[in-house]
């Protein structure tokens, strides 16, 4: 199963891997932690590779994943077919790379460049298939100050397009108009939440939607359901607003019972519960891109066996949005 990355011509396998996780913990204090706890790189590397021999040839990282870690392994991985692979990365979260702390936001042209540099130098590559802009709530005003550097890098052959990390379809749709080589939106979506305005946007724009968070941060897994808790230094431990999914480190009781409701649908045709959810995502649009974490080889070969599968049918999408209706109306 094949999907364009937008209006760059870009084309990458309907599914990719988030690489957040194997990025290891990043953060200031035990108060304010940004990764998802340790990670055995060793397991890492193999799961990347398991996802190359499935066909999954998208890796989505960032510079500040792991204070850079994750572009590390990620390179590494892949050092020896890099040709095959689609690379993208983000930048605009500034870190020390040695002490793994983050030291905030940083949005100018002057940063853009030196970013990419240091991504550059731990992927190990000449070049970045897609760098997105990484500050969500980046003034426009801001954010278009930067098109020209970035057609500059693109232009020397450092990018080959780029795009924008952002919730806000308003910011999505003038930075699309405005940005020659802008090509996909990288935002929050899941079958628990769905996203119609940034949908449209990215359908009317050209611009791929690449679905961060759509297995919920883990919770459409279904292993949470036995009120288990995450690590002490899981980002899902933290009390961010935007941490919705989990409450105390455990997954929240209304969104597992909307799991639930829609359970037996996202499973039928042989799917586990993740496979289903990421069928969602296809249905939904054929511009989007889910790009769900791992941490291990298992996780990587559930999630791949999505693909097999391909999209939820006419009736089984229906049915989920029947099934949903009163829930999203409530999010």
């Amino acid at each position: 199963m094949r999907r364009l990355l937008g209006r760059s011509g870009i084309e990458v396998s309907g599914l990719g891997m988030g690489c957040w996780a194997i990025g290891g913990p990043y953060g200031n204090s035990s108060t304010e932690q940004f990764g998802w706890g340790e990670v055995d790189d060793a397991e890492s590397t193999r799961a990347l590779h398991r996802a190359f021999d499935l066909g999954v040839t998208f890796y989505d990282t960032a510079s500040s994943y792991g204070a850079g870690h994750s572009e590390k392994v990620l390179g590494a991985a892949f050092r020896d077919r890099r040709d095959r692979i689609v690379i993208a990365s983000k930048w605009g979260f500034t870190f020390d790379e040695e002490t793994r702390a983050s030291e905030g936001a940083d949005g100018s042209a002057g940063y853009l460049r030196s970013c990419l540099e240091g991504s550059l130098r731990r992927l190990g590559t000449d070049y970045v298939d897609l760098y997105q802009l990484h500050i969500g709530d980046l003034p426009l005003d801001q954010a278009l100050d930067l098109v020209g550097t970035l057609e500059e890098l693109v232009e020397a052959g450092s990018l080959r397009a780029y795009g924008w990390s952002t919730d806000d379809p308003a910011r999505a749709e003038a930075f699309a108009a405005q940005a020659p080589h802008s090509t996909a939106i990288q935002h929050d979506m899941s079958v628990l939440r769905d996203n119609p305005a940034m949908i449209a946007v990215c359908e009317a724009a050209g611009q791929a939607s690449i679905n961060r968070g759509p297995l919920a941060m883990g919770l459409l897994s279904g292993k949470y359901h036995d009120r288990r808790q995450v690590a002490a230094d899981d980002v899902r431990r933290m009390d961010y607003a935007w941490m919705t999914y989990f409450r105390d480190g455990a997954g929240s009781p209304e969104w597992l019972a909307a799991i639930d409701g829609i359970r037996d649908v996202l499973t039928s045709g042989g799917r586990t519960l993740a496979q289903g959810a990421l069928a969602w995502l296809w249905a939904r649009s054929g511009a989007t891109v889910p790009i769900p974490g791992f941490r291990s080889v298992a996780q990587v070969e559930e999630n791949a066996g999505a693909l097999a599968h391909g999209p939820l049918g006419a009736e089984e999408f229906g049915q989920v949005e029947k099934l949903l209706a009163a829930t999203r109306r409530a999010d």
